[in-house]
């Protein structure tokens, strides 16, 4: 027996290891710089802010019904990144329709107490907004929903959600 043409075909064995191991490499480097450029390694990372918001609800002198949301604790939160639902109607939003939302306008709600905790850049622990109804009416039973929008994405959570108990 000759035992050198036993092992003389060994050599195929390990380009065809090589040619795999390279395909790898390549597969998880545009996977890895896919995730990057198209930004979803970002969206990974943002998680909502851990807050707790308290609701009390009344009846203002004129007959209309009002919602005091404070925050209670918790992480501060961006006025740009809050909006208020009740009833599925957008009461507050800290972008756009505060404006509206202050002077009454032609929104569904208003600013109950003519003063507004929520009017600067950052919620924190003790500030409180008021909402009064002003076309829509709050009913018990209602949703009252504090919910956090992320910048840059169009991802929300709610971090404070009540029910209208008037």
């Amino acid at each position: 027996m000759k035992l050198k043409t036993l092992f003389e075909d060994d050599g195929a064995v390990s380009p065809v290891i090589g040619v795999i191991l390279m395909v790898a490499i390549t597969v998880i480097l545009a996977a890895v710089i896919g995730t990057f450029v198209l930004g979803l390694g970002d969206q990974v990372s943002e998680a909502s802010p851990n807050s707790q918001f308290g609701f009390g609800y009344g009846t203002a002198e004129g007959g209309s019904d009002y919602v005091n949301i404070t925050h209670d604790g918790g992480e501060g939160v961006n006025t740009d990144q809050i909006s208020v639902q009740i009833g599925g109607t957008l009461a507050w939003n800290g972008t756009s329709e505060y404006t509206e939302y202050k002077t009454g306008g032609d929104n569904d709600f208003v600013n109950a107490g003519g003063t507004n905790g929520w009017d600067k850049e950052k919620i924190t622990a003790g500030d409180s907004l008021d909402i009064q109804e002003n076309g829509a009416d709050m009913t018990d039973g209602d949703s009252v929903k504090v919910i956090w929008n992320a910048p840059g994405s169009d991802k929300t959570a709610v971090i404070g959600e009540s029910e209208v108990s008037l």
